[in-house]
């Protein structure tokens, strides 16, 4: 799977949204990046229903950065359904939440989450979390392969 794909935000919080991104583009990071403001819309995205069913640029993300608490059908829900895909469940999928539940971290591994991060608070830590992670995911890690282009 090539690094340059599309990155899938699932994040109800458009403030996050925009800081997000910019500290995806203060560290370089300029993969496409598809925002989804709820589980659902995820997940129509994720099985091109609703409205991406007719969208042929809809692309099978490389990595996946969930929130948990969204509205409707929740992250843990959208994770679940993800891992028990067996066309999707190769997707890493970061949750990244301001929950330090331990339930929910046990839960999301459990689930098959690749890894479990707290939110920061602040541009400057949420930057330098981004720059861990493209380093590790971008720079270390070995995505998974996609079979074909279109997922």
């Amino acid at each position: 799977m090539s690094k340059d794909g599309v990155i899938l935000l699932v994040e109800d919080n458009p403030d996050d949204y925009e800081a997000t991104v910019r500290g995806f583009r203060k560290n370089h990071i300029d993969n496409p990046i598809q925002w989804c403001k709820s589980g659902q819309d995820a997940y129509d995205y994720l099985y091109r229903k609703e409205k991406y069913a007719a969208t042929p640029d809809v692309k099978t993300p490389i990595l996946i950065l969930l929130d948990l608490n969204l509205p409707g059908m929740d992250g843990r829900q959208l994770l679940g359904s993800i891992k028990a895909d067996e066309h999707l469940r190769a997707i890493p999928i970061l949750v990244l939440t301001t929950s330090n539940d331990p339930t929910d971290v046990n839960n999301c591994y459990a689930l098959g989450a690749s890894t479990y991060i707290q939110k920061p608070v602040g541009f400057q830590a949420l930057s330098y979390l981004i720059q861990v992670i493209n380093e590790y995911w971008f720079n270390i890690a070995i995505l998974p392969i996609k079979e074909s282009e279109d997922g």
